[in-house]
């Protein structure tokens, strides 16, 4: 079974704007099996799930492949949800359980890359004059950048490397992020100023 064949029969004329249904309607019509509420929560929340996945992989394959299991294992459990947190923390507990798992299993594979940002970041200014201007000097310092990210990143561990994109990356307050990951507040913002520090410390022969 794939995402796609769970929603592949729906015909987007026949999706409404997302703002015009409220997220408890939706979830409690996905919750008696209807299709199209499903699909209208896989599109609210998709693409900020495979970046998060995508962040803590750095494999767009492994990012796609997260996602819909991530979503399939919504759709088979949604029954069971009893909304004592948003859907939205229920989803990122299920894909960020996922990741992480799949992480554990892969320690072999440590590639970063920079040219497939979140939508909220690819349009910004400074990125798109950064890309749009070109120089071969500018073009070797961005691919240095990269892969010392890349390592990094890397050196963190899933939990420490998962605050920085939840925070960093995806913009997530502090107490979403301890909803998400099932800690306190106090515990998130310990390991966010970990992991900084330790980023901090790989970069910092090329930050001089």
């Amino acid at each position: 079974m794939t995402l796609d064949a769970v929603t592949s029969e729906l015909p987007d004329t026949l999706i409404p704007p997302a703002g015009e249904v409220q997220e408890l309607d939706l979830v409690q019509k996905a919750k008696e099996g209807d299709l199209l509420a499903f699909d209208q929560l896989v599109r609210r929340y998709q693409e900020r799930v495979y970046s998060t996945i995508y962040h803590m992989t750095s494999n767009h394959e492994d990012a796609n492949d997260l996602v819909q299991e991530t979503f399939i294992k919504a759709f088979q459990a949604i029954r069971s949800f009893k909304g004592d947190s948003s859907f939205f923390t229920w989803i990122y507990r299920i894909a960020v359980n996922k990741t992480i798992n799949f992480l554990k299993k892969r320690k072999n594979r440590n590639h970063l890359s920079l040219n497939d940002l979140d939508a909220s970041t690819e349009n910004d200014p400074d990125l798109v004059a950064l890309i749009s201007h070109k120089t071969p000097r500018r073009e070797v310092n961005l691919a240095e950048l990269q892969e010392r990210l890349n390592t990094a990143m890397q050196k963190l561990s899933e939990v420490h490397r998962l605050v920085v994109t939840l925070h960093d990356i995806q913009g997530l307050p502090h107490e979403e992020i301890g909803r998400i990951m099932d800690c306190n507040v106090g515990t998130v913002r310990s390991r966010l100023f970990y992991a900084r520090q330790q980023l901090q410390a790989y970069l910092t022969d090329y930050l001089k």
